[in-house]
């Protein structure tokens, strides 16, 4: 089988190549409001989130979604730093697009939290913010240390969602319109990377933030996540927590047991 213009099946290979996806329908998108659930749940399990393994202390920067400021990213931010990270805003108001617009700054940005800290930083970037985290680890691999991406659109047909036409209006920038950039952003990074993403994203198609898995590159799917939700899924945080305690240097697949494992599809099914 091959992969149609609605996502449907096909080889792994030709669903991260495909061009022709569509963004996801109305009712997944009119679904987004479910979010609030979300975020009531991980306040509700707060108890049981801060006994995920404890952080190192390296820094960690967190990038917000198209539209959102550093307050989409607080809780997560407050989450890492009870966990015993460092983590930072990214300090730039509200993200109105724009890649190349924003990118020499997002490279100080980075630069100041890496010299300050005195080590690599990991970068999570939620929807357009992980595009922009993938930017940074293609472009200054020796300042970062781990990139995880929520719900991002760096692969496949990366048009395939409900905010390209406004992030166009908006940004003055043309989506795909650079097909050797689209080309290095999908692929392998230089630094580990986790992509979470959700099949039932109502933004993004989610076809488009399938990495290619390899031993230092995962994808995980975590069942009936809203893409305005991912940054406060509490199976969501679970997953952040644990990569982000790994080591230095060092790679190991996600497991999928746990507290929360009834919410993480497997690892296979990202290929299907």
């Amino acid at each position: 089988m091959t992969s149609s213009p609605d996502g449907g099946d096909g080889p792994a290979g030709s669903k991260l190549r495909a061009p022709g996806l569509r963004a996801p329908g109305l009712g997944l998108l009119l679904a987004e409001m479910r979010s609030i659930f979300e975020f009531n749940a991980s306040l509700m399990m707060s108890p049981l989130l801060l006994r995920a393994p404890k952080g190192d202390g390296h820094p960690v920067l967190a990038l917000p979604g198209f539209l959102a400021s550093d307050l989409s990213m607080a809780p997560m931010r407050r989450y890492l730093k009870e966990l015993g990270y460092d983590a930072h805003a990214w300090q730039m108001g509200r993200n109105l697009g724009g890649l190349t617009r924003v990118r020499a700054a997002l490279r100080e940005r980075l630069a100041e939290i890496h010299a300050n800290a005195g080590r690599k930083v990991t970068v999570i970037g939620w929807s357009l913010g992980g595009v922009y985290a993938r930017d940074l680890a293609l472009h200054a691999p020796d300042m970062v240390r781990y990139v995880v991406t929520l719900g991002s659109p760096f692969a496949n047909d990366i048009r395939a969602t409900n905010a390209t036409r406004l992030y166009e209006a908006l940004s003055g920038e043309t989506v795909g319109e650079d097909p050797e950039f689209v080309k290095a952003l999908s692929g392998d990074l230089s630094v580990p990377t986790t992509s979470i993403f959700s099949r039932s994203d109502g933004v993004v198609n989610w076809r488009t933030c399938l990495l290619r898995p390899s031993a230092s590159a995962e994808n995980i799917e975590v069942y009936l996540a809203s893409h305005v939700g991912l940054g406060v899924n509490p199976a969501v945080l679970w997953a952040v927590a644990d990569r982000l305690s790994q080591q230095e240097g060092q790679f190991s697949q996600f497991d999928r047991s746990g507290p929360f494992a009834i919410a993480y599809a497997p690892p296979e099914r990202a290929q299907s």
